[in-house]
């Protein structure tokens, strides 16, 4: 996991997407073209919350989020996602 120099305010997030899948269950190779974007990632970075909404995932934390959920950012020749909080669906365990 990598880390990154960005504090996220309030209750967002920074998100590192995992990676696409490149074969199905069964062993067929899906071409980068065919290939959907992951709703499941990491967390890299946390805001410190309002008193409204206080900040209930860590980082280290791998979560679920909606499918058009999140800003996209390039930081360092890395891609990332940031988010508000409530954009999470759940942490996966």
């Amino acid at each position: 996991m990598k880390k990154i120099n960005i504090q996220p305010l309030a209750d967002r997030v920074i998100i590192q997407q995992a990676e696409a899948e490149t074969k199905t269950a069964s062993g067929i190779i899906i071409p980068d073209t065919a290939k959907e974007k992951p709703q499941k990632g990491t967390v890299i970075a946390v805001g410190k919350g309002t008193k409204e909404n206080p900040i209930t995932v860590s980082v280290g934390d791998t979560i679920l989020y909606g499918k058009y959920a999140g800003t996209e950012l390039k930081y360092n020749e890395s891609d990332y996602l940031i988010m508000k909080e409530s954009d999470i669906l759940a942490i996966i365990k």
